[in-house]
């Protein structure tokens, strides 16, 4: 987003791929009004349409099988590490309460377990989304700001005639 002075400072550029226009007056009572025939008599494409189409894409689908071959095996495995602390702490309290260097114990240590691994599978997932995600969903995201802003363009000159 460029910053602005003047009159127009607070706004956003409309080009920008990650301006989110769907949000943008949403559930105000505004219709989206129905799309309209395209010169040639055929109805025109609607924004959906161009969503569906990526959706559709090898591109698409590789970024959904990337982002799930992540996540599925993190959230399992964390999911497990807490079962796990929960069920030592509940089934074997003696070797929980076992002291590991003075007031600390093995249940002290396995809690604070609990908070590092949070921090390192988050730290994790956003480098993962970093190397191997986001490059690819923001090409996704300006393919389908062009496909919309080229829809644009014919509906504004079909407007015109």
């Amino acid at each position: 987003m460029d910053k602005h002075e003047g009159r127009d400072a607070g706004t956003i550029r409309l080009d920008d791929p990650w301006y989110d226009a769907l949000a943008v007056g949403w559930g105000e009572g505004e219709e989206t009004p129905p799309p309209r025939p395209a010169p040639g008599g055929s109805p025109a494409h609607r924004a959906s349409d161009i969503y569906l189409e990526v959706q559709r894409s090898a591109a698409f689908q590789e970024v959904r099988s990337r982002y799930r071959r992540f996540v599925v095996p993190a959230t399992a495995g964390f999911f497990l590490w807490y079962v796990a602390y929960v069920v030592a702490a509940t089934a074997a309290p003696g070797v929980m309460a076992r002291p590991v260097v003075g007031a600390v114990n093995v249940a002290m240590l396995a809690g604070l377990g609990q908070f590092l691994s949070t921090f390192l599978l988050t730290w994790a997932y956003a480098r993962h989304a970093r190397l191997r995600r986001d490059r690819a969903a923001l090409d996704l995201r300006w393919t389908v700001f062009e496909q919309e802003r080229d829809q644009e363009r014919n509906r504004a000159r079909g407007a015109g005639r």
